[in-house]
This record gives C-alpha cells, sequence and structure tokens, in this order.
C-alpha cells in the first residue's frame, strides 16, 4: 500500500514539477511557441507574436511555423524527435538564443514540438562567448605557427637528374631514416635549405616542428638566447615570462641551423653539449631541459680551414659531419638548367620561353651565385623583354658580365692543389675580377654574383681581399 502511494507522490511531484518549469521558462524567457506533428503552431505566448508582428496570437493559431517565425527549426524537431537544446537564431530585430525539444504522448511517440525564446540580450552569454573567442584566438594562433614550422619542400623540388644531382639525393634519403646530425656543405644559392626541408619531411619526424635559424642573420648578442630561450627576467630588458627558444620550439622535431660556420666559439660549446648530453641551460636559468631534436646543419664555410685559424670547434665539426653531404654549385650540374629552368619559370608563372640559344648562354656562365642567381636571371629577363621568347640576346643582358664556365678558361687546379685550395683560390680570383669591374662598389659587385652584401664582405675578409680593390 506504502509502496503503491510513494508512486502516486512521484508521479504528482514529477508532474508539478514539469508545469512549474514550463511555466517558469514561458514566463521569464522572450516568447514560447508549440507545434504539432506537422510544425503547425498549436499555441503562441503574446510576447513571442507580437515580437513577429502579430498583435493577437490566436491569429498564429493553425499556421505553419516558418510562416510565423521564419528560420524555424521546429519543423524539424517534431519530424526526427531530436531536441535541439541551445542553438542562436537570426530575426528581424535581434538574435535569439533559443531552445527547441520534442513533445511524446504517453506511448512515447513524438507529437509536436515546443520552443523557448531564452534571451534576446546576448550580454548575458558574454563570458561563455568571451571564453569561446580566446580559444577560437588560441586555436588559430596554434594552427598558425604549426604552419610556419612546418617544412615546406620535399625531394621533388630538388630538380636535378646529372649525376651531381642524383647522387646528393640518395645520400639525403638515406640520412632522413636516422636522427644522427647531417652536415649540409656547399657553396651559398646551391639549395641546401631545400635539402634540409626534404630530409625532415621524409624522416619519421615529418608530423613535427621543423624549426630554422640562422646565425648570421642574428647579432651574435642575442644568438645564445634566440637559441637556448631565456629564463623571466634573465637580463635587464628581459621578458618577465621569459621566452621560448628555437630548441624548444623543435622539441621533437628538426632543428635547422643555416651558415653554422658563422657560429661564435661560446655558443659551439653549448651546442656540443646538447648533441652529448640532449639537454641545455636557458639563458638566466638554473634548469636542465631535456631535448629530444633532430640537427641538420648547413655552412658554405670552408669548416677544416675556419677549424686551422681557430673559428671553428674541432670537436663540433666531427660530431656534426656524422652524415656530410656536399652540396655541387650548378656549374658542377649544368646538365640540369634545362629543367631548372622550366621549374623556375613555371613557378615564377611566367609565360616566357626559353630559346635554344638563350639555354646555351645559360649553359656558358660559371654561376657563382648557383640556383639563386638563375632564378634571379630568369625573373630580371622576363621582367625585361616584351618578347615572350628568350634568346641569347635577353639572358645575356639579365647576367651581366658572363663569368665563363667552360673548363678550358676556368681558373685550373695546380698539381699539389687541394679541392679547398682550388676553390679558395677561383673564389678570390673572381671576387677581385668582380670588384674591378665594378670600381670597388661590393653592393653593385654582390648583386652581380648573386650574394647577399654581408656574406661578400664575409668571403672578402675570409679570402683576404681588400675592400679599396
Amino acid at each position: 500500500m506504502k509502496d503503491s502511494e510513494s508512486l502516486k507522490d512521484y508521479r504528482r511531484v514529477r508532474r508539478l514539477a514539469i508545469r512549474s518549469l514550463f511555466e517558469i521558462i514561458e514566463q521569464s524567457s522572450e516568447g514560447t511557441v508549440i507545434v504539432d506533428r506537422e510544425a503547425r503552431i498549436v499555441w503562441i505566448n503574446e510576447r513571442y507574436a507580437r515580437r513577429f508582428g502579430l498583435e493577437d496570437a490566436s491569429r498564429a493559431v493553425g499556421q505553419p511555423c516558418e510562416q510565423v517565425i521564419p528560420g524555424s527549426l521546429l519543423r524539424q524537431v517534431a519530424s526526427n524527435g531530436q531536441p535541439i537544446l541551445l542553438d542562436m537564431m537570426d530575426t528581424a530585430k535581434d538574435p535569439l538564443v533559443v531552445m527547441r525539444l520534442p513533445i511524446h504522448d504517453d506511448g512515447g511517440g513524438v507529437i509536436g514540438a515546443i520552443g523557448f525564446a531564452l534571451f534576446d540580450e546576448l550580454h548575458a552569454l558574454s563570458p561563455l562567448l568571451k571564453r569561446y573567442s580566446s580559444m577560437q584566438q588560441e586555436l588559430a594562433s596554434t594552427r598558425s605557427m604549426l604552419r610556419a614550422r612546418q617544412a615546406k619542400y620535399s625531394f621533388a623540388h630538388f630538380i636535378g637528374t646529372s649525376a651531381a644531382s642524383l647522387e646528393v639525393k640518395r645520400r639525403a634519403r638515406r640520412s632522413a631514416s636516422t636522427d644522427s646530425p647531417v652536415l649540409l656543405l656547399g657553396e651559398t644559392g646551391t639549395g641546401k635549405e631545400l635539402l634540409a626541408h626534404a630530409i625532415h619531411n621524409t624522416s619519421p619526424r615529418a608530423h613535427k616542428p621543423f624549426v630554422s635559424i640562422n646565425s648570421a642573420a642574428i647579432p651574435e648578442a642575442l644568438l645564445e638566447a634566440e637559441f637556448f630561450g631565456t629564463a623571466p627576467g634573465a637580463f635587464t630588458g628581459a621578458d618577465r615570462r621569459g621566452r621560448q627558444g628555437k630548441l624548444y620550439l623543435a622539441e621533437g622535431g628538426t632543428l635547422f641551423l643555416d651558415e653554422i660556420g658563422d657560429m661564435p666559439l661560446p655558443l659551439q660549446s653549448k651546442l656540443l653539449r646538447v648533441l652529448q648530453e640532449k639537454e641545455y641551460e636557458p639563458v638566466g636559468s638554473n634548469e636542465m631541459i631535456k631535448s629530444n631534436v633532430r640537427l641538420i646543419a648547413a655552412t658554405s664555410t670552408d669548416l677544416e680551414a675556419a677549424i686551422k685559424r681557430g673559428e671553428f670547434r674541432a670537436d663540433l665539426y666531427y660530431r656534426l659531419s656524422v652524415l656530410p653531404i656536399e652540396v655541387p654549385p650548378l656549374r658542377q650540374r649544368l646538365d640540369d638548367i634545362p629543367a631548372l629552368t622550366e621549374a623556375i619559370l613555371e613557378d615564377l608563372r611566367s609565360q616566357h620561353e626559353l630559346e635554344p640559344a638563350g639555354l646555351s648562354t645559360l649553359g656558358q656562365h660559371a654561376w657563382p651565385g648557383n640556383i639563386r642567381e638563375l632564378r634571379n636571371v630568369l625573373e630580371r629577363a622576363a621582367l625585361l623583354s616584351d618578347d615572350l621568347h628568350l634568346g641569347a640576346t635577353e639572358i645575356r643582358t639579365a647576367i651581366g658580365t658572363l663569368v665563363a664556365a667552360d673548363p678550358q678558361t676556368a681558373p685550373q687546379p695546380l698539381n699539389d692543389e687541394t679541392y679547398s685550395e682550388a676553390r679558395q683560390r677561383f673564389d678570390r680570383e673572381l671576387i677581385t675580377a668582380k670588384l674591378a669591374q665594378c670600381d670597388g662598389n661590393v653592393v653593385l659587385a654582390a648583386q652581380q654574383l648573386g650574394l647577399g652584401r654581408s656574406t661578400l664582405y664575409k668571403k672578402m675578409a675570409a679570402l683576404g681581399i681588400a675592400e679599396s680593390q
């Protein structure tokens, strides 16, 4: 008997709760509407009717809900029985925050739907909207950072089928499967950075960050902080929150050190510790941070000569050169020029075509600036030429001073000369001749050689060439 009475009480409380809930929401909301199975309005309160231009709520009864409330989704709820708990609906006046619920009969069948316009002042949701907006901004920022730290190139971007090019790609592909450091050697503009991207993209770390740092482009005083990061308030002017270094950003992925030959000696010793101990210490911190980073280094400097001059640590060189890859200059892979030219013109979205005479002229140049210079020449020729066909004249004009690539006219190595010595001699003669042609104007000489001004100054200093020349 007691069980039966308790059950009746439970049902009574439930019924009253449902009625109270309806009354509370109906009275405190901006409007309420009920529709039948066919989405015809059964009842709408006066406040909601007036919002949609009806002075008498009874005039809405029997009409399709969309005819009275444009954009209503009550028909969908009455059809599939799935509630829409929180949504925003645009109206001619203001947007509304709405809730839509199905109505069931005693057997559980859907017989209609009820909609509540909870409120029209969105500031009531401002804490939630602010949090949502903040999360969206953080997500967009994170996605942007990830895109910036993704490798851009694959081995398909390293154009060339010459024996020298194929050997470079073979060695680079083999290095991609290991975690050992890679040292890319070669003149400026030969494609060392492109190969670093390709090695990362083919490695097991491809889904992790690829972070670059150029030792020659950052002032020596800032390089350590850029590399290792800083602790909060590490020095005057430092960020109070601290700053993450490139090693931290590259965690789990690849750190590409470009122009490592220009890295200061004190930083070289710290880099050696990262390679050997797999840990580092941010500037101004006593905390050791574990590092899981694959290192790829590149340089256009003769590191063996730099070691003899005391400018580069021998132990770091041997640690980096586990997998050395010599990237050949363009003058040693002239057979690749046709394919490179086609790829560059396509990348420039140029409609110009190269005539056989123009292609032949490209093959006569020694390309001291390598592929970067070739791109500059083709872009300059395309901009200066009104004719869509680029011949010998247009190419010669774009090159400026033609440096002979013919082995008969190029400087010949002496019998007892090493490759490094021969290359230094060639560079010295080439730069000296170019400076003489430019009346000592280093900026103009750098442009014609396809080099950066700072790079040319460094080469001049290394080769003992006086600026007055």
